[in-house]
């Protein structure tokens, strides 16, 4: 029996593991257990994790959560991670990186992110700028070429549209339009949400998912604040896992998230709302900002609302515009596009047998 822990602080860490959780978790010779918990400051000032309220929405067994508390008593055999700083047992015979996406911020990339046995790389990309950044050797044996789990649903023929239109409560008849920007400060979302919402909305010409970040740098709910621009035509999606409702979008917004990337897998248009303090900011974390290699040229940048409306609607008109930029671009970041989560689940068992 090998028991597997996956440790995370936010839901979307989670997401990212689900597909490997449910696959290693139907083979007997598996423990997988989970554990970590949404953050929040207690009254003395100290961290805290709530494990109960990151995994309520994804029905687990219930055998299967151990709540952070029991962490000091336990021992595993493998531990996986999606964020930089795994959150601990008392004892683990190895570490596994999975990541939680890859943005051209690159914050995945970076020296506080190599301290893990095992990587699970997303795509060449992400390899060979590990390496050029010097963080990983050429040829470093902690790499398998894996590819992202989370995104396999985009391509293996397991979605229906117009199940995932129902169940968002549209029709169909409208295309749709999902608004989906980053957390950090000076996003999409602080500069221009309630007026992009508003506007598409008046338009009368598209369905709108609103998709807040699920856990903004800025102490704002979103999702209480924009609550009243909800109508039949304009949905705030509060599912954690947004993979559903990127298969149903014709047309994405966003800023300078990694959802951007994980859409282009569709080869579907893409719309960039321009962030400048937020790319300014990110420019000066550790030399890590790359709009040189693929950056913002899967998409059209937009510099407010009016504009972004008009890419949206040029789009529309002509989808296949950039495509042939969109195909160039997943190929080079995302290894087994559709099928990664069979190259994890065979590298797990791999591991396994090669630790027995």
């Amino acid at each position: 029996m090998t028991r597997i822990l996956f440790t995370g602080y936010a839901p979307v860490h989670f997401v990212c593991f689900r597909p490997l959780y449910e696959a290693l978790s139907a083979d007997p010779s598996n423990e997988v257990l989970v554990s970590g918990g949404t953050r929040h400051v207690d009254e003395a000032g100290n961290r805290q994790h709530d494990t109960a309220d990151m995994y309520a929405s994804f029905d687990l067994p219930p055998e299967s959560v151990v709540d952070y508390d029991e962490l000091p008593d336990l021992d595993v055999d493998v531990l996986v991670s999606a964020c930089t700083k795994p959150i601990k047992p008392r004892s683990y015979a190895e570490t596994v990186q999975i990541f939680h996406g890859l943005s051209f911020r690159n914050r995945a990339i970076r020296s506080q992110n190599t301290h893990y046995d095992n990587y699970l790389m997303l795509g060449p990309y992400m390899v060979r700028t590990f390496e050029r950044r010097g963080l990983f050797a050429k040829g470093d044996p902690r790499v398998s070429e894996i590819g992202f789990p989370k995104t396999d649903r985009l391509l293996n023929g397991t979605l229906d549209r117009a199940s995932v239109l129902r169940e968002l409560g549209f029709s169909g008849d409208r295309p749709v339009v999902m608004f989906a920007p980053t957390g950090a400060h000076g996003n999409a979302m602080e500069v221009h949400g309630e007026e992009l919402v508003k506007y598409f909305t008046e338009t009368q010409e598209y369905d709108l998912l609103v998709k807040p970040h699920d856990h903004p740098k800025a102490d704002v709910d979103w999702f209480d604040r924009l609550a009243p621009l909800e109508s039949e035509h304009t949905r705030l999606l509060r599912e954690f896992d947004s993979i559903p409702s990127l298969f149903a979008t014709d047309v994405l917004i966003s800023d300078a998230s990694s959802i951007a990337n994980e859409y282009l897998l569709l080869d579907r248009p893409l719309v960039f709302l321009d962030v400048p303090a937020l790319l300014e900011s990110a420019a000066g974390e550790d030399d890590r900002l790359d709009l040189d290699t693929w950056g913002r040229k899967g998409g059209t940048v937009a510099h407010d609302v009016a504009e972004a409306e008009r890419a949206v609607a040029s789009a529309l008109a002509d989808p296949d515009r950039l495509s042939s930029v969109r195909q160039s671009i997943t190929q080079d970041l995302f290894f087994n596009p559709g099928s990664a989560t069979e190259a994890a689940v065979a590298w797990f068992r791999d591991q396994a047998r090669l630790s027995a």
